[in-house]
């Protein structure tokens, strides 16, 4: 869906919608499983710069629910996580604040994002929105045992064979130590 400029200066404007899997590109590790489904308002907000100038600014205010499969990050396995997200997001014509002087960064221009051309594609707001809701790591299970770093195989579904591991050839000096020291 795409929400024009034209259409906000008349109007704001509400969406009631229902994204299936894979209408919303979320990269190869994420795999929706669930239709997202989605509500919300997009208006015009105007801000004025000086006498003269005026920024249309974008607000996208709304909520998501979806689910999605992903890796575990210990043994790869398919973990599901159920995403649910409410957002109010401005976002400000590309170049907007180009040729302002330097200043730092305040917590309010981090939460602001930028659009080109004559609006914005709700999808593109919405695929940014379920990847921040998403954890760093999933995890199938608290004791996750992972994978053998040596043979790759799944120790929660089986022991493998692999000798104890090797140690690294670099921490021998640190070992002579600590035996001289115990000693």
């Amino acid at each position: 869906m795409f929400i024009e400029i034209h259409q906000l200066e008349l109007h704001p404007v509400d969406w009631d919608q229902e994204f299936g899997p894979g209408v919303i590109d979320l990269g190869a590790d994420f795999t929706q499983r669930t239709p997202l489904e989605t509500t919300g308002r997009a208006q015009l907000v105007e801000e004025h710069h000086g006498r003269r100038q005026k920024i249309r600014d974008i607000r996208v205010a709304g909520k998501l629910a979806t689910t999605l499969e992903m890796p575990c990050a210990r043994c790869l396995e398919p973990v599901m996580q159920d995403v649910k997200r409410e957002f109010d997001l401005l976002y400000r014509p590309l170049g907007a604040d180009a040729g302002q002087e330097e200043l730092s960064v305040t917590a309010a221009d981090a939460e602001i994002g930028y659009y080109q051309g004559e609006g914005l594609l709700l999808e593109d707001a919405l695929r940014e929105q379920v990847l921040l809701a998403l954890p760093l790591k999933a995890i199938c299970r608290e004791d996750c045992k992972g994978l053998c770093p040596h043979c790759g195989k799944n120790l929660n579904a089986e022991q493998c064979s692999c000798a104890e591991p090797v140690e690294d050839p670099r921490w021998s000096a640190l070992k002579d130590i600590r035996n001289k020291l115990e000693h």
